[in-house]
């Protein structure tokens, strides 16, 4: 009998939905599992809808719609957050880690309630199952939030609705409904907390300015790519004429909203509080070479592949061996950032992504000069998951091993650090990405005969996925002093295990999807 790798893949997030529920134990928790018991009924919904093309907008093909996995990852992160916060006795934090919950909850009922509205037949069960799954988190919200957090919870559902409409739109065929689940709700999450901040900017005189960079960035790109998205739907966007006009409207926002609106932030003007961070020591000018020199290794690599091609193989891509040679750069940057500087290496993932989005506006749009090389240089490292106008991979890379970076330490981490498993947190993109996608992905293609059931992936490839894993956890024991395991070993291998599988049967994109259940399982 043919295994479903869709029904796989859900019992792998049911059991890390059950080990946050044993950790945790709490009405949100109860609440998680009902909510993963509706998403697994409603993604059938909608792998039907992507099937028949009977969907809304559309979706990236060769995938199924990956709404359960998509649907826990912010229920399960608010609920690992809550719990260090309840421990080290944080309560103003406890309670924003609680939104995070309640916030991910709504945005998974809410694309639930789309998959149910077009589906034809209404699917009665269903919508009896996700009726009573919504009751129960409804009630169990009802009782534990108060009006001022309903009202931000609402916000950044208006949001999604308003940034899903719009993007799903120019955007067609770029993601999953999962993937575009957690990528447009975490964006809308991001926009409310800074539109949050900003109106009550006093208060953020004691707030560390090193966390303000990411959210500026990011709205910062979204108000760009969205502005002439619809601009140069009415115009031709290859001329100079526009080129040009992109670059002054691009230092137009740069210098005339984004920099002051920093400045109102940290209350320091950016660029020389920049300045100033990165000459602090010595140390941190010496990793800024160091990154230097991976950056230049790297559009080294780009050039010479492309140089490779014939004339005759112009549409030829590279193989996965050569793909993950980027994944052994990342793990290279960010292993000597996590163990000499953490704020640095913050900084600078923040500074990159910026640069990362940029570049893909610019050859999204074939803005001149760079438009046309980009398109000509970067389409030799697509793969299937590409299938839109944008490309995404890349960008999803160094979200995946930012992420854990940027989320650690939070202001729930009891001095000393996070003892245990939680001493790895930082290092779950590193780990799930760098080191566990890339061995699985080469062993498997090069070694690998036994495939699992209803997959392409290799059981050699899982397993020296897990094993390297595991390896890369002692290297780290040794190089950083911070980490301090007790008596974890078997909870990390255990982590390191499930995440694996997920990897081995999931289709979404396992660079931004991996790290983050690392994350929430060493956090526990």
């Amino acid at each position: 009998m043919q295994t479903d790798p869709v029904l796989v893949e859900s019992l792998v997030v049911f059991s890390i939905v059950l080990c946050v529920h044993t950790a945790v134990w709490n009405q949100l928790s109860w609440c998680c599992i009902a909510l993963a018991v509706q998403a697994f009924y409603v993604q059938l919904k909608w792998d039907r809808l992507l099937r028949t093309g009977a969907a809304v907008f559309q979706f990236r093909p060769s995938a199924n719609s990956g709404v359960l996995p998509a649907s826990m990852v912010l229920p399960l992160l608010g609920l690992a957050l809550r719990g260090r916060c309840v421990a080290v006795g944080n309560v103003y934090f406890e309670r924003f880690a609680m939104v995070i919950t309640v916030t991910g909850m709504m945005l998974a009922l809410f694309l639930s309630l789309i998959a149910l509205g077009i589906t034809r037949p209404v699917p009665t069960n269903t919508c009896v199952i996700a009726g009573i799954a919504g009751s129960a988190i409804l009630y169990t919200v009802k009782q534990m939030l108060t009006v001022s957090e309903v009202i931000e919870v609402l916000e950044v559902l208006l949001i999604f609705v308003y940034l899903s409409l719009i993007l799903l739109y120019l955007l067609p065929r770029c993601f999953t409904p999962g993937e575009a689940l957690l990528v447009l709700g975490g964006v809308s999450f991001i926009i409310n907390q800074l539109i949050k901040r900003s109106l009550a900017s006093a208060a953020n005189a004691n707030a560390d300015p090193l966390h303000f960079f990411l959210p500026v960035a990011v709205v910062g790109c979204v108000l760009l790519g969205v502005f002439f998205a619809v601009l140069f739907l009415f115009m031709e966007s290859e001329t100079w004429a526009a080129s040009v006009f992109f670059h002054l409207m691009t230092a137009v926002l740069g210098l005339g909203l984004l920099v002051p609106w920093l400045s109102l932030l940290t209350q320091h003007h950016p660029v020389a509080w920049i300045f100033h961070f990165m000459t602090l020591s010595n140390t941190r000018l010496w990793l800024l070479a160091y990154w230097s020199f991976l950056a230049l290794v790297a559009v080294v690599v780009v050039l010479r592949q492309n140089g490779r091609r014939s004339g005759t193989s112009k549409k030829q891509q590279v193989s996965t061996v050569v793909r993950k040679y980027f994944h052994l750069l990342v793990v290279l940057t960010f292993v000597p950032g996590l163990v000499l500087d953490r704020p640095l290496l913050h900084l600078a993932a923040v500074v990159c992504l910026a640069a990362f989005l940029f570049l893909e506006l610019v050859r999204f749009f074939r803005i001149r000069p760079l438009g046309a090389p980009l398109r000509r240089l970067l389409t030799l490292f697509l793969d299937e998951r590409d299938s839109g106008p944008l490309i995404l991979t890349h960008i999803y890379l160094l979200l995946g091993v930012s992420l854990p970076v940027w989320l650690s330490p939070g202001p729930c981490t009891p001095k000393g650090g996070l003892g245990g498993a939680g001493g790895l947190v930082p290092y779950a993109g590193v780990l799930a990405v760098g080191v566990g996608d890339t061995v699985a992905s080469v062993f498997g293609s090069t070694v690998g005969e036994i495939r699992w059931p209803g997959t392409k992936k290799t059981f050699e490839g899982t397993a020296t996925s897990v094993f390297a894993q595991v390896i890369a956890v002692v290297i780290f024991l040794i190089a950083d002093g911070s980490i301090n395991l007790n008596a974890s070993y078997s909870w990390v291998v255990g982590s390191v295990a499930m995440v694996a599988m997920l990897e081995a049967y999931t289709s979404q994109i396992d660079n931004l999807l991996l790290p983050l259940y690392l994350y929430v399982l060493l956090l526990l």
